[in-house]
């Protein structure tokens, strides 16, 4: 018969397992009510809801590390989570918001963002075993979605940019793009500085998420923004270093 201890012990794995899951479920219903407030035209709320949902996925995959219960379910429930509230709930999102008046041609505005985002989760689980933890191959789709969201939240505090269409289009391609392109964004998971500087790094984080309380039209975008142009400006200024940093993809097609 089973003893006392070994119960428990049995009871707490599950609830281990249980643990990370819960937080990408809770990702996924942030996609799913933040996709309702856009239909409502709840703008800034499908935005924050969004924002939460980023929160959920960072905490998901830490928690399941910590626990020693990562499996290849969570990886696969992770990434159709992450299609909802990361491609599908942005992409509604923009059209709401943006896009309706042109029609069609604001639909497939809209189904290119997603469908760049399916694309880059695709590739990333295809891949999941030789990618490095150094670099993501590609604008990861919590960060497109993040330069949604703070597109819009933008928006909201600057009427004008609701009369600037095209650039908006531009806008919505170029992040689409960059989520499919095999451009190094730096991933921060084996960052040796921040190590170092675990009080320096807590105490800006601090810094960023008070100042995205009380400022996040500007926030959201400033953190992106800055993110994305200092990865860009690294990949065109040291092409020689990063060139061979996805080298197994050709090995692969080698195969």
């Amino acid at each position: 018969m089973e003893s006392h201890l070994e119960h428990e012990t049995r009871e707490a794995r599950k609830l281990a397992f249980f643990l990370p899951n819960t937080f990408t479920a809770l990702n996924m219903a942030c996609g799913f009510m933040s996709t309702l407030f856009s239909f409502q035209g709840n703008f800034h709320t499908a935005c924050m809801i969004l924002i939460l949902g980023a929160i959920f996925d960072s905490v998901d995959g830490r928690v399941a590390r910590l626990t020693g219960t990562q499996s290849a379910f969570g990886e696969q429930f992770d990434s159709l989570s992450d299609a909802i509230s990361f491609g599908f709930a942005p992409a509604i999102l923009m059209y709401q918001r943006f896009l309706t008046p042109m029609g069609r041609a604001g639909e497939i505005i809209a189904f290119i963002f997603l469908l760049c985002g399916a694309l880059r989760l695709a590739r990333f689980n295809a891949n999941i075993d030789r990618v490095t933890s150094q670099y993501f191959q590609g604008l990861p789709i919590p960060g497109g979605a993040m330069a949604m969201v703070g597109y819009v939240l933008l928006s909201l505090e600057f009427d004008w940019m609701n009369q600037i269409t095209p650039v908006t289009v531009v806008y919505v391609i170029f992040f689409a793009l960059l989520m499919i392109s095999n451009i190094p964004f730096y991933s921060f998971k084996n960052a040796t500085w921040a190590k170092e500087h675990k009080k320096a790094v807590l105490f800006f984080i601090f810094v960023v998420l008070a100042l995205m309380f009380v400022y996040e039209q500007l926030m959201v975008s400033f953190i992106m923004w800055t993110y994305v142009v200092g990865c860009l400006l690294y990949f065109f200024t040291h092409k020689g270093e990063l060139k061979n940093v996805f080298e197994w993809n050709n090995e692969k097609d080698a195969d």
